[in-house]
């Protein structure tokens, strides 16, 4: 007999999984869901993963989050909520990011000339000043990163960093989580990038490397209470407008 092996992404797997005990009755509309915990050591995932996965279902309308309360089944869940895949989500990104352009840190310390050098310090500039805006686009983030890729003098490498940056703006479940973390105003640690920086100019690879994997691990924590944050504000907004309502009906 042979085993059929899931294919899915974990993230879809758990979605997937929710929403059947949904349609089926398990979680009624109303319900509250276990704590991301509890799901995380049911599933046998990370928190990362339940997280990619509430907010896949969130964005199929199957629940809302309620601050200091938990994930319940929406009131009204649409009857034909569909289960398609939303593609890759930030985190799953993001780790893949933190494995390849660690060890492309490490290469491009090793090999990286000094107009290259200057080159990302003009960058670290542009950063600080598009963080100073109200309309963050990322542009120089991005070329940082690039930045750093071609400083390996390998193509393969420069077009995989710059592939995986494009996914972020591809993928829904992606795009829609980097969007509730900026609105909670996440920005580049220009910090962080100055200790990437000046690993590469001391041209010390296991330094760079360490900086930059560092880095990107805080951009998963950052990510991770940012979308907290957002489900806050959500019910903060929600609140207000609730008690607008109320506000105006005494007054008749």
């Amino acid at each position: 007999m042979v085993t059929q092996i899931d294919t899915r992404k974990l993230y879809v797997q758990v979605a997937d999984s929710i929403t059947a005990s949904i349609k089926s009755g398990e979680y009624p509309s109303g319900a509250r869901l276990s704590s991301e915990r509890e799901l995380a050591v049911a599933f046998k995932v990370s928190r990362t993963t339940i997280r990619e996965a509430m907010i896949a279902l969130e964005i199929r309308g199957l629940v809302e989050a309620r601050p200091g309360s938990g994930i319940y089944v929406s009131d009204h869940p649409p009857p034909h909520a569909g289960a398609e895949d939303l593609d890759i989500g930030a985190f799953e990104l993001i780790e893949a990011r933190r494995l390849f352009e660690g060890e492309a840190a490490a290469l491009a310390a090793a090999m990286i000339t000094d107009e290259q050098l200057q080159e990302i310090e003009a960058i670290l500039g542009d950063m600080v000043s598009e963080n100073a805006r109200k309309q963050y686009e990322e542009m120089a983030d991005r070329s940082f990163h690039v930045a750093i890729a071609r400083a390996t003098r390998n193509t393969a490498i420069t077009t995989v960093v710059e592939l995986l940056w494009d996914m972020r703006y591809k993928s829904p479940l992606c795009a829609d989580m980097l969007e509730r973390a900026r609105r909670a105003g996440l920005k580049p640690r220009v910090s962080e990038h100055r200790r990437i920086f000046s690993a590469l100019r001391q041209r010390n690879p296991k330094a760079a490397r360490r900086a930059m994997r560092d880095h990107l691990r805080r951009v998963i924590d950052a990510i991770l209470a940012a979308t907290e944050t957002d489900a806050v504000n959500r019910a903060r907004k929600k609140a207000v407008s609730k008690r607008n309502e109320y506000t105006r009906r005494l007054s008749v």
